[in-house]
Formats: structure tokens, C-alpha cells, sequence
């Protein structure tokens, strides 16, 4: 089929659907120069219709409230799914590809709960499916993954993909305030959501890490396989100790593969040396940090949210959905993370992982209890690499901060709890994990 102009319905007319729709409006000539394609907004969805939008002039009968008009229309060559959720937004896209449309999401919690069903679906009914906007907002990481390193074997990717968290600690760092104070003010800003847990919980940086790890070892992993830890513990001492000893703490979603071919898959807030360009990446911005055998250590860095750096990045997955309605081919099957090139890769247990640690002990002020506690870690094989005595908390308790040198999970886990049975110490730990690779 050679088309002339490739009309394209859009599901759902929120903040990333009114950038989508202004892209192709405002600048049908440019993406035609740039591209060779001709794009035509046919239909939108909107629940309820709202008035015109400031920037965006639509066509004529353009608005509806009834999403068939989208997945049904035989006028409409692909579907762009802006609705969010997993079940509508899964039948819907389901009844496009049955339909023979392409289809271009920004849909992650969709993708991590149901992409292998969805890309199998497309492969059967040979269309795209593509989602560069589901991670990472307008960073171009899902095609630079699918294409642009497909000659590497990744060793590690490291990402800062969830804004919110990344704004919170970069506020707490800068103006030293506390978690509490600065979400109220990320609520008021609009970063955060008025329930926060999918974001401060790490549960949305997650999702976006089993879209990456699917696209790197070609292997679908679930939420439930792989350990996930969000910033709500952290306290302004844990950022002002980090600060002193030279590291920056960031809510990371880490990916590597072992040499025993089993892929180490986490997100947790993590210690990075303060000089590193993870370190320095600020507010509501995202980056990701992927380390290949070839190509060796590689940084992405931009918004990863708002309303045009999302909508430009499922622009470009029109355009790439466009052209494969021009020339009569999926462009986008051979790239599907389930397209029958998968290997069997098992996920490591959060025990079995390596890795440095950062310690917080709140200790009875007196003389042995570091003897003590430096014997238990030694006993489980965790060697110390540094301990500090911060000031008295009062009530004769003090804070003993050490950073190990690379321990084993399960050996540090037992650890503690031994040392928590100790008389002299109280409360619990704090523990952060800390990763140097990323010193570039």
C-alpha cells in the first residue's frame, strides 16, 4: 500500500495527547519536509468534549466521545493510545491491531503487565507497535536500545527515569528540607500526583525498567521477580552524610547481566560519587546511563515528562509507523521485544547481588560497640572501608556511618540482624546501596 497522506485517530486528549495533537497540526509542513510523510489528525477521543484549546485548531467533526470511532474507522491507518490504565486501554489496542492499524502508545504500566501478549498480537497481524514515550519521556532510549546499540551485548544500564523522585531529591540535596515538605510542594507544582506511591514507592521507575531490560536481553520479566525500594525513607541525614562523604543520592533502576547470563534487575535509591554525570542530573530530568561491550559507557539526558517532550517522542513514533504503512511492511516487528528472539533469562535474587553499602547505626555512646558491630560484619565477610561518629543524637546516642567495601546482599542482610540484636544498638539501620560504575 503506498498512501499519500496516513490518517492517524488518537485515544485520549489529556496533556499528551493536546502536544501530540499540536505537533501534527502545527507542523504538518516540516514533518512532510523532514519525513516524507503527510500526517492527518482523523479523529480524537475525548471522555467529555471540552472547549478549543488554546494552540490547537482541530478539524471539523474531529472530537468524539466514542473510542470505536478510533479502532474501528477503516480510514484510520494507526492508532495512538493516550489514555493510560491497562484495561481499557489493553482491549482497545488489542481490537486496533485486529483491525490491521499500528499503533503508537505511551502506555509503560500497560507494556510491564501485558506487552508480551500485545507484541505477539502484532506480530500476528503484522503491525507496529511502538512506545519510545512510555520511558523516559522525549530521551529517544527505546530506539537507540532497538537499533542503535543491536550490536552490543549491554553489560549495564543505569537509569534516573522517574522525574518526580528525581525533582525530591534534588530539593532535598539543594535546599536541605525534608521529604514531606518538599512532595507537598512537588504536589503544588503539579510533578506529583495527589497519591504519590507509584512514583515515590518506585513502582512507576519499575515499569519503565522491564520495558528497558526487555529491549536489551530481549527477556520479559515481571514487577514481581526483581527487588523494588522507593525514597520515602530517606531522611535529610542520610542526604547530608551522603553529601559529606562524597556521593549523591538518586532513585536509580539498574539492569546488569552476570557472567553467569542471568540478569540483576533493582530500583532503589543509591549512592553515586558526586562527580559523576549521573550525580549532576537535576529536578524533573531523566537520564540513562548504557554500558556496552562495544560501544562502552553512553549517557541520554532530558525531560522525561511534560506535555511536549512526551508528545514529541510519540511523534516520532508516528512518523516511524507512517512510513511503515507507506512502504507495505512492519518496520517494527523485527524490533518487538516478543517477536520469537528471546533468550531465557533468569532475574538474580536481590541476595545474590554484589555490591558497596552505606550504613547508618544509631549506637549507644559508648566505648566497644564499633569493635563489636566491625566483628559481626567481619564474621559475614563485609570488610569496612570507612567509619565516621557523627554528633550526639542526645539521650547518649550517636550515629556510626560506615561505607563497606563489596559485600553480598544475603551476607549483609544477616548481618544486620545479628548487629540489631546487639544491646547497645537502636532502632533500625539505614541502608543505602552505592554503585561506582557510573563514575563518569
Amino acid at each position: 500500500m503506498n498512501k499519500s497522506c496516513i490518517n492517524v485517530g488518537i485515544l485520549g486528549w489529556g496533556t499528551v495527547g493536546t502536544g501530540v495533537s499540536k505537533i501534527l497540526l502545527n507542523q504538518n509542513a516540516l514533518i512532510a519536509k523532514n519525513s516524507g510523510v503527510e500526517l492527518s489528525v482523523k479523529k480524537i477521543v475525548k471522555r467529555t468534549l471540552p472547549a478549543a484549546r488554546e494552540g490547537v485548531e482541530l478539524p471539523v467533526d474531529c472530537l468524539t466521545t466514542d473510542p470505536t470511532e478510533v479502532v474501528d474507522n477503516p480510514d484510520i491507518d494507526i492508532v495512538v493510545e493516550l489514555i493510560g490504565g491497562t484495561s481499557e486501554s489493553r482491549t482497545l489496542i488489542s481490537r486496533a491491531i485486529r483491525n490491521g492499524k499500528h499503533v503508537v502508545t505511551a502506555n509503560k504500566a500497560l507494556l510491564a503487565e501485558h506487552g508480551a501478549e500485545l507484541f505477539q498480537l502484532a506480530s500476528e497481524y503484522r503491525v507496529s507497535l511502538n512506545f519510545e514515550a512510555s520511558t523516559a519521556g522525549g530521551i529517544p532510549i527505546i530506539k537507540t536500545l532497538q537499533e542503535s546499540f543491536a550490536g552490543n551485548q549491554i553489560h549495564s544500564l543505569y537509569g534516573i527515569v522517574n522525574g518526580t523522585c528525581n525533582y525530591i531529591l534534588t530539593e532535598m540535596h539543594d535546599r536541605r528540607v525534608d521529604f514531606s515538605e518538599v512532595l507537598k510542594a512537588a504536589q503544588d507544582m503539579g510533578y506529583a500526583e495527589a497519591d504519590p506511591t507509584l512514583d515515590v514507592e518506585g513502582i512507576d521507575a519499575a515499569q519503565k525498567l522491564i520495558l528497558l531490560i526487555a529491549l536489551a536481553y530481549r527477556s520479559n520479566i515481571s514487577l514481581s521477580q526483581f527487588y523494588v525500594e522507593g525514597i520515602t525513607e530517606i531522611t535529610q541525614k542520610e542526604i547530608q552524610y551522603a553529601r559529606e562523604l562524597g556521593y549523591v543520592i538518586k532513585l536509580l533502576a539498574i539492569a546488569k547481566l552476570g557472567t553467569d547470563n542471568r540478569v540483576e534487575a533493582r530500583v532503589h535509591p543509591t549512592l553515586v560519587p558526586e562527580r559523576s554525570l549521573l550525580a549532576n542530573v537535576g529536578g524533573a530530568f531523566n537520564a540513562v546511563c548504557v554500558i556496552g561491550d562495544a560501544v562502552g559507557p553512553t549517557l541520554f539526558y532530558g525531560q522525561g515528562a511534560g506535555e511536549m517532550p512526551t508528545a514529541s517522542a510519540v511523534v516520532a513514533d508516528i512518523i516511524d509507523a507512517a512510513k511503515s504503512v507507506q512502504q507495505g511492511v512492519s518496520a517494527s516487528i523485527s524490533r518487538a521485544w516478543l517477536a520469537g528472539s528471546q533468550s531465557e533469562v533468569d532475574v538474580s535474587p536481590i541476595d545474590d547481588i554484589e555490591t558497596r553499602y552505606y550504613l547508618r547505626f544509631v549506637v549507644a555512646d559508648r566505648p566497644g560497640v564499633l569493635a563489636m558491630i566491625g566483628t559481626i560484619l567481619g564474621n559475614w565477610e563485609i570488610s569496612v572501608a570507612s567509619v565516621i561518629q557523627k554528633d550526639p543524637h542526645g539521650m547518649e546516642t550517636v550515629s556510626l556511618v560506615m561505607l563497606t567495601h563489596s559485600a553480598r546482599e544475603k551476607n549483609m542482610k544477616a548481618a544486620l540482624a545479628e548487629i540489631h540484636t546487639l544491646e547497645a544498638v537502636k532502632g533500625e539501620t539505614k541502608l543505602i546501596r552505592i554503585e561506582e560504575e557510573v563514575d563518569f
